[in-house]
């Protein structure tokens, strides 16, 4: 029987784990139906190493839930970065990076053949060429190694490029890199470059760090590449009782909510003729389709459709290509309330607002989806003189749930 390591074969299945019981799920171990208990118990030791004293234990009737419970504004390193530096190896593939890095330490560059012969004749090491080669290449598409032609012959050597020498080059690079090392794009690489030269992020703090950005940034980077080379993909989603769905389509662009820091696809679906968005955290996988000879094309039509959304939503299936008109009126004092009125004008976004009385304003919306302006609508109720237009269901809603909070908040005869 195997034991117990700390490391992993596949990011991917962590990323599983993590997400559905870590962060969104609050699972318990009897919810837990993939593989074995055993299996449950050795996922959540992994991560109990990595967080450490970041999760939080609750018990319910359901038995014993575990989350992560972070501070985002009080960590200065992202703790979900550490899973990726848990990746798994083989005793090969450590004696041979090793070995490797020795042997070009002195700044030669040797072919396939010299170096396997010197692993054999030095280091008393037995390696095929072909194990050597496949190594040599993997490290020089990480920038570890270059490789250039002399003739027919690939010859290889260590790459100067580290981050110690970038640190001593450039006065202040080291602090840039601490501050982008928690912002989403840039974050991993940022850390991994300060580990290597045994530096800390000792300066920076993000009051909104969205740390689970860090279980998307593999996903995210496989979309981007595809988005720039114009190709079809196929997401493959998160479903419920872990079926997963897919959706196969055109990539177009990458929203980021600025109110919940949640990232979205943007996708043109041919079998619906469509705009759809997907949530990043969502996917499980991407592959690619192939090239999309009409990309540009789509990308015009995302474009011209865009200006239509309030968030991200494209509206219904069954009804993109319909807009929706929502009128509201809010009152606000022009005198002692200017900041509502700022306000108003700072965030309405694809809305317009316009003067229709004394010290009452309205704000004309046509867009996808009404329901996704509703959250926001709701911070400014006490001012809310009516509403008018959208969506029946919708304003229905709205109006039960002030209704609710009036009987909850307000005893009999007060007003809300």
């Amino acid at each position: 029987m195997s034991g117990f390591s700390e490391l992993i074969k596949s990011f991917d299945k962590t990323r599983d784990y993590v997400r559905d019981f870590f962060i969104y799920g609050f699972k318990v171990r009897n919810e837990f139906d993939r593989k074995s208990a055993r299996t449950y118990d050795d996922e959540k030791r992994r991560v109990e190493s990595w967080l450490g004293d970041f999760l939080r234990y609750d018990s319910s009737e359901r038995g014993k839930q575990v989350s992560i419970s972070v501070d985002s504004g009080r960590v200065p390193e992202n703790p979900l970065y550490k899973a990726f530096y848990s990746k798994s190896f083989t005793d090969n593939d450590i004696r041979l990076h090793f070995l490797l890095m020795d042997i070009l330490a002195a700044g030669e560059a040797l072919t396939v053949k010299e170096l396997t012969n010197r692993l054999d004749e030095e280091y008393d090491a037995f390696f095929d060429e072909q194990t050597v080669r496949n190594k040599l290449k993997e490290y020089v598409s990480e920038g570890i190694f270059i490789s250039e032609k002399r003739g027919k012959t690939d010859y290889f050597s260590l790459s100067p490029d580290t981050s110690d020498s970038f640190f001593g080059e450039y006065e202040g690079l080291d602090d840039a890199v601490k501050f982008f090392s928690e912002a989403s794009e840039f974050g991993v690489a940022g850390n991994s470059m300060l580990k290597t030269a045994g530096l800390k992020n000792d300066i920076f703090l993000m009051k909104h760090n969205y740390i689970v950005h860090a279980l998307e940034d593999e996903i995210l980077l496989k979309i981007t590449e595809l988005i720039e080379k114009k190709h079809y993909i196929t997401a493959v989603n998160f479903g419920k009782q872990n079926a997963a769905s897919e959706n196969y389509g055109i990539p177009l662009k990458i929203y980021t909510s600025s109110q919940t820091g949640r990232r979205y696809l943007v996708m043109y679906l041919p079998l619906y003729k469509r705009l759809n968005s997907f949530r990043l955290d969502f996917i499980k996988s991407v592959r690619d389709g192939g090239e999309c000879p009409d990309y540009d094309k789509y990308a015009e039509f995302l474009g011209k459709n865009e200006g239509k959304c309030f968030g991200v939503s494209f509206g219904n299936r069954q009804e993109f290509g319909s807009m929706e008109a929502l009128r509201i009126t809010f009152s606000a004092d022009e005198e002692r309330e200017k900041f509502i009125i700022d306000r108003l004008n700072r965030e309405k976004r694809c809305c317009t607002v316009e003067k229709v009385g004394d010290n009452l304003f309205m704000l004309t919306a046509e867009v996808f989806d009404v329901n996704e302006m509703m959250h926001w609508v709701k911070s400014f109720i006490g001012r809310i003189v009516r509403i008018e237009g959208g969506n029946e269901e919708i304003i229905s809603r709205f109006y039960r749930d002030i209704s609710r909070m009036h009987r909850i908040y307000c005893r009999e005869g007060e007003r809300l």
